[in-house]
């Protein structure tokens, strides 16, 4: 299926799925399968994709995708909780090869285009629940860096918190990409539904 076709799919900000909490899941049911597997299939052709909740697919089942960067494999993410966190909550930033550095700036596929500085712990451990023949099996992992980082994005979302309420709270940098240039942007303008 085309690439546009899948991307239609995600509900885009300021729609009110994006601000529900989710419920826990309780049991493993053919609606879960197909809503796990659509957005499987959703993050998978995403191009610039990290993660995907179930509520950016307008379902309200508690879970996430996470796509890995290097096999593009996704891993789904139910009841997910972050059970610790290591250090402060920081900007993050990318490490240069010319030894600068520069902000890591967060998106999100439900406000295409929009971008900016989001504080977040830079280490975590996460406890969650995958499908393992057709019952749910508790996992557990400590995550570092980028996965850690998009663990924290997708599991707000679960809450209704978008990266732009952290942006608006804390400060941060925010932008809006036209014709290749990042532009300054007002984050109270896109909270209040004006993308």
């Amino acid at each position: 299926m085309d690439y546009n076709i899948w991307m239609k799919k995600i509900v885009l900000y300021p729609a009110d799925v994006l601000r529900q909490t989710l419920s826990e899941i309780m049991a493993v049911d053919e609606k879960l399968i197909k809503a796990v597997s659509d957005l499987s299939e959703i993050l998978e052709k995403s191009d610039n994709g990290a993660g995907l909740a179930a509520n950016q697919i307008n379902s309200k089942k508690r879970f996430f995708g996470l796509k890995n960067g290097q096999t593009k494999k996704i891993d789904i993410f139910i009841n997910p909780r972050i059970t610790a966190s290591y250090g402060e909550k920081i900007y993050p930033v990318i490490n240069l090869e010319d030894g600068g550095e520069e902000d890591c700036l967060e998106g999100c596929l439900s406000f295409p285009d929009y971008f900016g500085t989001v504080k977040r712990y830079l280490k975590i451990e996460a406890e969650w629940q995958e499908i393992e023949g057709g019952k749910l099996i508790k996992k557990s992992k400590t995550m570092n860096g980028f996965e850690a980082i998009v663990f924290q994005h997708e599991a707000d979302h679960l809450d209704g918190i978008l990266f732009v309420d952290h942006i608006k709270r804390d400060g941060g940098k925010f932008y809006k990409w036209e014709d290749k240039e990042k532009i300054i942007w007002d984050v109270d303008k896109v909270i209040g539904g004006k993308l």
